[in-house]
């Protein structure tokens, strides 16, 4: 397959670049529609809630402790390991009229297994204040890093390729935060760390394309952009699709093995991924192209030599 890549005729990726960007337009009406009306399901890393630190004998599987929770009727607790498999923190969402020191003692009250004692080391009520600084310093890191690669990639390429590949990235993040939003997938500090690792991995096949789009222009004269921007997205498509592929196998081995835990963040690397190399071979390339991107503005500025303006000596 990848022979076939590695042809000179260069596949015509731009045709399809107006029916790609309308659909990309439809998906994020839709997302901006499902975030304000159905919004987002927090998870307790935002709202808040209990957390208990419980302490066991013996290893034990965290299976087990949320059966016996949700038998009690403390369902929709967060169960994981920290430390060693006999450590277990449980994160319980804020209730109204609820004692804390009361919420503990039924939490151990539900956990304790026969066999396999466990006592309760830590135990503190985190309130929504928190969690809602943490969900605007996580806002605010992603808009920090969107505005970091648009002065990086302006200074590195152009402008108008600079904002092509900030308006990608946005693309990539509105659409996963929209999918999270219809699907109501819990969105944790995890979430927050696969929208940055999209972020990254979407710029880094962005960058690998604009890349061969400059040294296309300062190698050939007389070529249409559009022929350059194929020609460009045409070379490193085999690129591309290797390392999306084996990222993709990995991301999927997280989320199929990974646990409930990292299900969240394997699904939204998963969503991320799979429209990043989307939109860096459409979306990007389109909105430089919309700009009036040329030639003449990938070539480097032309340094006048001192005294070459005048005359000869005699």
């Amino acid at each position: 397959m990848f022979e076939i890549l590695r042809t000179r005729e260069p596949i015509r990726f731009m045709t399809q670049a107006k029916p790609a960007c309308a659909v990309s337009l439809v998906l994020i009406i839709l997302c901006f529609v499902s975030l304000f009306t159905k919004g987002l399901n927090w998870g307790l890393d935002f709202t808040g809630g209990t957390v208990i630190e419980v302490e066991y004998a013996q290893s034990v599987e965290l299976d087990d402790v949320r059966q016996h929770l949700e038998q009690a009727g403390l369902n929709g607790a967060t169960v994981q390991n920290f430390g060693t498999s006999r450590d277990v923190l449980i994160r319980l969402a804020p209730q109204a009229d609820v004692d804390v020191q009361q919420q503990g003692d039924s939490v151990l009250a539900a956990v304790q297994q026969a066999n396999n004692p466990a006592e309760m080391t830590r135990l503190e009520f985190v309130g929504p204040a928190i969690g809602k600084e943490l969900a605007e310093q996580g806002g605010l890191a992603i808009l920090a890093a969107l505005l970091c690669i648009l002065v990086y990639v302006g200074l590195r390429f152009e402008w108008r390729l600079a904002s092509g590949a900030v308006v990608a990235l946005m693309h990539d993040v509105i659409i996963t935060l929209g999918i999270f939003s219809w699907l109501q997938i819990e969105v944790d500090l995890t979430i927050v760390a696969a929208l940055l690792t999209v972020i990254g991995y979407s710029l880094n096949d962005t960058i690998v394309v604009f890349d061969r789009v400059r040294e296309s222009f300062r190698r050939v004269r007389d070529v249409s952009t559009v022929q350059i921007f194929n020609e460009a997205i045409t070379d490193t498509l085999s690129r591309t699709l290797i390392t999306s592929a084996t990222t993709l196998v990995v991301v999927l081995a997280l989320l199929l093995k990974g646990g409930v835990l990292i299900q969240g963040f394997a699904t939204a690397l998963l969503i991320g991924i799979g429209f990043g190399t989307y939109s860096s071979i459409y979306i990007a390339s389109a909105w430089a192209m919309m700009l009036g991107v040329k030639r003449e503005h990938m070539l480097p500025p032309q340094i006048e030599k001192e005294g070459a303006d005048q005359d000869p000596l005699p």
